[in-house]
């Protein structure tokens, strides 16, 4: 586990460098070749027309091999055009969406899963300057972090959220109890009322 954010940048530069060796000892290409254009069907309204070549050398390639290759226990030459795919057409935060599916749909809380991305640091670990990011101009000073395109900057800290938690469902906890107690008080006097009348007459 690492402990510093030099760790993390050397885990992901090391998870990078075995998925780029284990495609050169495989034999497959580090660019993705480019799909020949597909002719325009009229037909088929949501047919792509436009191929983008896939560099299988980035952090977002490699996280995604080795997500799809883990999770249907593969190697990862069984998922490379699956990981094209993915990141032809939805790139980075494509990952996002891989991440959901693989939980059965499940909306993902980066706040206690770990992101695959950016391994929980909520910056873009491949440190994008402003320019290829689009920020508008007069964000673009020294220091500014860019939040990772997957897990959106939440911050991954599940001890500290888990405690938060359980201390707002004890305060909702309380806060039920204590209205039950005032309905529960309330229902008895009124049948104290309708048993009176009932008695009189």
């Amino acid at each position: 586990m690492p402990t510093t954010v030099f760790d993390l940048f050397a885990q992901f530069t090391r998870r990078t460098a075995d998925v780029t060796a284990q495609l050169t000892t495989l034999g497959i290409p580090l660019t993705a070749p480019t799909p020949p254009p597909a002719a325009p069907n009229p037909a088929d309204p949501w047919a792509s027309s436009y191929a983008v070549p896939v560099d299988r050398s980035t952090l977002a390639w490699c996280t995604a091999v080795t997500m799809l290759a883990d999770h249907h226990h593969t190697g990862i030459d069984r998922q490379v055009l699956a990981a094209d795919a993915l990141l032809r057409e939805l790139g980075v935060r494509g990952l996002a969406q891989l991440h959901s599916d693989l939980h059965h749909g499940a909306p993902i809380d980066y706040r206690y899963t770990r992101c695959p991305y950016c391994s929980g640091i909520g910056e873009d670990p491949t440190q994008p300057t402003c320019g290829e990011v689009g920020c508008a101009p007069w964000l673009e000073f020294a220091g500014h972090d860019h939040v990772c395109p997957v897990c959106h900057g939440d911050d991954y800290q599940p001890q500290w959220f888990a405690e938060e938690q359980m201390t707002e469902l004890k305060e909702l906890l309380a806060d039920a109890i204590e209205e039950r107690e005032e309905r529960a008080s309330l229902r008895y006097r009124i049948r104290a009322r309708l048993y009176c009348r009932t008695v009189r007459t």
